[in-house]
């Protein structure tokens, strides 16, 4: 019996076992890698399921469509840090140093997410683009402004400071190092290590605290 008839006896949503639970992990960590490095439209779900170990019928199965795998993809990654902005709002202090270091913990965790971000949401023509911004952007990036406008109330952001846009640099400063990788880590000898990560943590709350707190 094959992957795909024994999982076609377990009713969909049912608790999986953990060999599955694996399965499905590690389709979703190919799905992310190669979406990243290749784009969308050039990565099939025969090639996610070879380097996968699995046949492509059990990505299906797991997911539908290549599309749905490609939001689930996001989904993974992206609704822990819903959450966590969302958090933040019954906290006492959201400050942009505490905002970065959430967003760059992230991008350190899934360092494929930055550059995936960037060939299918933000550059002209994404897949899911409007997928993103329906269902992602107002609670991840467009739920910032408000945070930092509470903070700017407490007197705790300069008063120049404009919520929207410090909100986009909070983003930029964070999230660009991850995705110049590929030029920053040969080029200008940035770390990505466990130390690197921290160092640039510190760097980025330092010019944050002086650009937008004093």
């Amino acid at each position: 019996m094959n992957q795909t008839t024994q999982l076609s006896e377990r009713a969909r949503g049912r608790p999986v076992d953990t060999d599955q639970q694996d399965l499905r992990i590690k389709i979703l960590d190919t799905a992310e890698e190669l979406f990243a490095d290749n784009g969308y439209a050039a990565t099939s779900i025969r090639r996610i399921a070879d380097i996968s170990g699995v046949n492509p019928a059990l990505v299906h199965y797991y997911f539908g469509t290549k599309k749905a795998l490609l939001q689930s993809v996001l989904e993974r990654t992206l609704e822990p840090l819903v959450l966590a902005i969302a958090e933040m709002k019954d906290s006492p202090e959201a400050s942009p140093e505490v905002i970065a270091r959430l967003l760059v913990s992230m991008a350190a965790r899934h360092p494929n997410i930055p550059r995936l971000l960037i060939r299918e949401v933000f550059l002209p023509g994404g897949e899911i683009q409007q997928f993103f911004m329906d269902n992602m952007a107002p609670r991840l990036g467009g739920a910032l402004p408000a945070l930092l406008s509470r903070e700017k109330s407490a007197g705790r952001l300069s008063k120049e400071a404009d919520p929207a846009v410090s909100a986009m640099l909070i983003m930029a400063v964070s999230i660009f190092p991850f995705i110049a990788r590929t030029l920053a880590e040969p080029v200008l000898g940035v770390r990505y290590d466990k130390e690197g990560i921290e160092f640039l943590n510190r760097q980025i709350a330092q010019l944050l605290k002086r650009g937008m707190t004093q």
